[in-house]
């Protein structure tokens, strides 16, 4: 027999006990550089609204549970994912509507997109939501989504659903009603957590952040302060990540959350790091630069940046860019690095 022969002989019998041999594989599974299927993508929201609208004729809140249209990475198609790591989609509540009570081990966040008067409720808690806020809920809380307002509502929504498929602990659970009961005033969340204060002897039950809701407008506010200091990031321009007020960490065990300003006439150096970012524009207009293909982005645009692939921003006029990705995951493995072009 010929050496291959031998070879395949042998790798035919260890596989029937469930064996391989690491040398036939071991180039493809420890890479020089990140391999992944994830490509950049861009959703125009001006060219899917009407798709997003047209959902609502077709099914209720209550009969989808939950009216999404996903964000499916073109890298991959059928996988509801659109990284590797993460999931999100476009979720679309219209006025009168109920979206049923449920809970899940799945960490979520909520970006609102359009409209303004909905709420998402969440373990006994209500808050109003308006465009540019974020919105958690954390795992294994209970929540539901209603609109009593006369306009749809649009958000997106972000979850690490990927990555507690690799772990297979996801867990889910419906509330006997379309709506749990509250238990808390509206707001109450923000004034006891969202003041730089603590309630004396506090003790976190949980690694995600007390405060759910984080307003467009204390975090449009920061962003004009921080300006003022001109503090500018190369690549980034000002970018702030939301925190937990507990610790300091972020918002979100799975999942960074940010939020940036580009000046008008920003032109960023080339930045790249391991975190595939998922970008939703609040305001303004520019284009960003992902591996050699250039994307115009306007307001409620999403847009997907894989991991290690270059990009760079340019700004037209005043951008703020809200984005999430697995940077708290991957920080904690210490697997995390970032580069910018000019180093």
């Amino acid at each position: 027999m010929t050496e291959a022969a031998d070879r395949k002989a042998f790798y035919d019998t260890i596989g029937k006990q469930n064996l391989a041999p690491l040398w036939e594989v071991l180039h493809g599974l420890v890479t020089p550089e990140p391999v992944h299927r994830v490509q950049p993508a861009i959703w125009r929201y001006d060219d899917i609204r009407g798709h997003i609208m047209a959902s609502g004729e077709l099914i209720t809140a209550k009969e989808a549970e939950r009216r999404v249209l996903i964000l499916e990475n073109p890298g991959m198609p059928g996988e509801s994912k659109i990284t590797s790591s993460l999931y999100a989609g476009l979720q679309l509540i219209l006025p009168g509507e109920v979206a049923p009570a449920h809970r899940h081990t799945q960490s979520a966040l909520r970006f609102i997109v359009e409209g303004e008067g909905a709420y998402t409720a969440v373990d006994g808690e209500r808050t109003t939501m308006r465009p540019g806020d974020f919105v958690i809920t954390p795992s294994w809380t209970w929540h539901d989504h209603g609109n009593d307002s006369d306009e749809p509502m649009v958000w997106l929504d972000g979850l690490d659903i990927p990555i507690v498929d690799i772990f297979g602990a996801s867990f889910a659970e419906k509330w006997a009603e379309d709506r749990q009961p509250l238990s808390r005033p509206e707001g109450d969340s923000f004034a006891r957590y969202g003041q730089g204060l603590m309630p004396e002897g506090y003790e976190a039950k949980t690694h995600t952040s007390p405060v759910f809701n984080y307003p467009y407008a204390r975090t449009r506010e920061a962003l004009e302060t921080m300006r003022r200091t001109q503090e500018w990031d190369s690549a980034q321009g000002l970018k702030l990540s939301y925190v937990n007020p507990v610790n300091g960490d972020f918002a979100m065990p799975t999942i960074g959350t940010f939020m940036q300003l580009l000046p008008k006439g920003f032109d960023g150096v080339p930045y790249r790091a391991t975190d595939a970012t998922v970008f939703s524009v609040v305001e303004g207009t520019g284009e960003i630069d992902i591996a050699g293909t250039t994307y115009a982005f306007g307001p409620r645009d999403h847009i997907v940046a894989p991991s290690w692939a270059w990009y760079r921003f340019t700004a037209s006029e005043d951008c703020v860019v809200f984005s999430f990705s697995d940077r708290p995951v991957q920080q904690k493995l210490d697997l995390w690095r970032e580069q910018r072009g000019n180093e």
